[in-house]
């Protein structure tokens, strides 16, 4: 489920990085664009569970929901274009010569979804919000070396951290949604890290006009500050706990965007409206078999090591994911997509080509035998089809090296509690990523995403911490462009020698659209977001383009 890279940037050796005016409009969504349409747009993606109609943009439980319709990000960074940037509630970036103090300048003329004007002021709150609370800090900006957050003058806010931070860019203008001062300061949200948000109030293109189990309506904000933004005045956003029933509503029509797997998509999906129906699918990261590394058999190298030999991930990739999904790599890099950062040499040495004969003498070693097989247990989220196929792949290769494995189907909601808290052997999950390979081996190795178990981690599940690797990823942030290669090198032999996580295929943006209704969709010939719905906040970005068919 979430290329670019920010050490081009330091090259240019510039520190003011203009973005646009204060009065410009987004790239490719100018308010000449016609705004006529009253159809509604109805989004299939397969979320496992039915909506909580909670929809705190801080919970990673439900914020895709409210991120990118409601609520909008400071700069919108494209991880496909060399992380291109498009301004939005902020329009300029600047950098210290040192790259310890960002200073953004907030657009003027901007309104909340009830009316009231947004301003600097609420900027600084949103980031200080985070700091008070740890629950809403997901990215970890604040334990990354984040020393203030202030306002200056009527339209700046000052970012100064303790060390070089360039990288954290992507964090701070990309990946947090601002929230209203006049709200979420008051005593009737309470505990932040707690509160539902059902009515979000958002400078965002929608507004959340009725929520069900079954149904989100969004309806278009018209005090949106782009003029005749958006063009699709309806989004319908169903639940589905499955794939089958997504599916058929792409194939027949009834839903013109979807964001899950399709298996034999050409004769299923295609071939049903050949004019209209499309697909497209960019590898961005990794779908991973994650381990919990406080668990005494699961926190055992030779164990982790073991399943990393005994899986073939090309038949897990042909069976699973009908090839749709290439095989990923333990060095978690995703091909090709950032094959300038894998260290081939390094894979090479160390080589988990499938090999059962060392699998085996490796779980022998730590005591597993086929009179004494280990037995584990792996989560998963209900109705994910794909993953349910690859799991299936994925325990009969290791029942041939004395691992019994049991998969365990769970609700959304169910799965997300038990993933962030840390109770379980193994999980099948997915990261998002960002624009280089060290923001997703980031958010699986710093350990400043995790939490003892029992608490929510963010995306550190495995409760992976090293202080050596700790010290690796804050060094990247000042680090020269060779210098950061290096690192992401020593990070791969992490992945290689220590084994938090398999990376079992590559996580592509599951993606297909209609174009009978609505034009301006993304494509490979125009890769100006990434494409599936769950993807924030490029979700804002594909919407905005949208336009009626004529």
């Amino acid at each position: 489920m979430k290329s670019s890279r920010f050490s081009r940037w330091r090259r240019l050796g510039v520190t003011l990085v203009t973005l646009a005016t204060a009065t410009a409009v987004v790239a490719g969504c100018s308010s000449s664009n016609s705004s006529g349409s009253s159809a509604s747009l109805r989004i299939a993606n397969v979320g496992g569970a039915t909506w909580t109609c909670a929809l705190n943009p801080f919970n990673p439980a439900v914020f895709q929901e409210s991120f990118g319709f409601a609520y909008e990000p400071l700069i919108y960074m494209n991880t496909l274009k060399n992380g291109e940037q498009t301004p939005m509630l902020a329009t300029k970036a600047t950098w210290s010569d040192d790259f310890k103090t960002l200073t953004m300048a907030i657009r003027k003329g901007v309104k909340w979804s009830d009316g009231k004007p947004f301003s600097a002021s609420d900027v600084a709150f949103t980031f200080n919000l985070l700091k008070k609370n740890k629950g809403l800090d997901l990215n970890a900006i604040w334990s990354s070396g984040l020393q203030s957050v202030t306002k200056s003058g009527s339209d700046q806010v000052v970012f100064q951290f303790a060390s070089a931070a360039q990288p954290y860019l992507y964090y701070i203008a990309d990946q947090t949604p601002i929230v209203p001062e006049h709200i979420w300061s008051t005593s009737k949200v309470g505990n932040p890290v707690n509160y539902s948000d059902s009515k979000p109030v958002g400078t965002g293109p929608y507004k959340v006009a009725s929520c069900t189990p079954q149904n989100i309506q969004y309806t278009a904000n018209t005090s949106y500050w782009q003029s005749g933004k958006p063009a699709v005045k309806t989004v319908n956003y169903p639940s589905y706990t499955d794939n089958s029933p997504a599916n058929q509503d792409l194939a027949d029509g009834k839903a013109q965007w979807g964001g899950q797997f399709i298996p034999s998509i050409d004769k299923y999906y295609v071939d049903k409206d050949k004019a209209h129906n499309h697909y497209w699918y960019p590898p961005t990261t990794n779908v991973s078999l994650a381990f919990n590394l406080k668990h005494s058999v699961t926190g055992n190298v030779k164990v982790r090591q073991a399943l990393a030999y005994a899986i073939d991930r090309d038949n897990v990739s042909k069976v699973g994911e009908g090839g749709y999904q290439p095989a990923a790599n333990q060095s978690g890099i995703v091909l090709p997509t950032f094959k300038e950062w894998y260290d081939s040499d390094l894979a090479k040495q160390y080589d988990y080509s499938p090999d059962q004969d060392k699998a085996k003498q490796l779980l022998a070693s730590a005591g597993y035998s086929a009179s004494n097989p280990l037995k584990l247990s792996v989560l998963t989220v209900s109705g994910y089809t794909d993953w349910d196929a690859s799991l299936q792949e994925i325990k009969q290769e290791l029942a041939k090296v004395n691992v019994d494995l049991t998969v365990q189907d769970l609700a959304g909601q169910t799965y997300n509690t038990r993933l962030y808290k840390g109770d379980f052997d193994l999980a099948y999950i997915s990261e998002t990523g960002g624009p280089s390979p060290y923001y997703e081996l980031r958010q699986e190795l710093y350990s400043g995403n995790t939490a003892p178990l029992g608490q929510d981690a963010s995306t550190n599940y495995m409760r992976f911490s090293d202080p050596a690797v700790d010290a690796l990823i804050n060094q990247y942030s000042g680090a020269s462009e060779s210098e950061q290669h290096t690192i992401v090198s020593q990070l791969q032999k992490v992945m290689l020698t220590q084994v938090p996580i398999i990376p079992t295929t590559e996580s592509v943006n599951w993606f297909q659209y209609n174009t009978k209704s609505f034009t301006g969709w993304p494509s490979a010939s125009n890769p100006y977001a990434l494409p599936a719905p769950f993807n924030i906040p490029d979700n804002e970005q594909l919407l905005l383009h949208l336009k009626a068919a004529s």
